[in-house]
């Protein structure tokens, strides 16, 4: 088992891998989102190789303090094999060698067997609410939803 940056070759097999967990969303478009990973030196797509296959990827990246993960996917069939905590140390690594303190992470809510994977690598609740806004003009698909509540400064 080794972890290694994802290059282009790999999309194909990586956004298979996104298809088969049920990752990808048709308002996130995993292409795009995997070009932009490889546009700059501040994000990267890490993949979990097993035998020259793709076993594991996710998407990571950082802000300059504050790191974030997404589409961080395994093999079905090698789910809760350790292969889901390799893949997610090798994005801590990845952080850590450039300086990056904190991760951050967003798991939909229905998610429960997701959170409790995290909830066992050390993650915890950060009693935030995920806001979003769209800026390249399209319709986000929260925008008819309300927060519930109201927020005085």
């Amino acid at each position: 088992m080794s972890n290694n940056l994802i290059t282009v070759n790999f999309f194909l097999s990586a956004s298979a891998l996104w298809q088969r967990c049920d990752l990808t969303r048709p308002w996130n478009d995993p292409s795009q989102d995997f070009d932009f990973a490889h546009s700059g030196p501040a994000s990267a797509v890490i993949a979990l190789e097993i035998d020259g296959a793709i076993a594991g990827a996710a998407l990571v990246g950082h802000d300059g303090h504050r790191g974030s993960t997404y589409y961080v996917a395994v093999e079905p069939k090698l789910q809760r094999s350790g292969a889901g905590r390799a893949l997610m140390s090798a994005v801590e690594d990845w952080l850590r060698a450039r300086g990056v303190w904190k991760l951050n992470l967003l798991v939909r809510r229905e998610n429960n067997g997701v959170v409790r994977f995290y909830e066992k690598l050390g993650y915890g609740d950060q009693d935030c609410v995920a806001l979003g806004k769209r800026l390249d003009g399209r319709t986000d698909r929260s925008a008819t939803r309300q927060i519930g509540r109201s927020i005085w400064f």
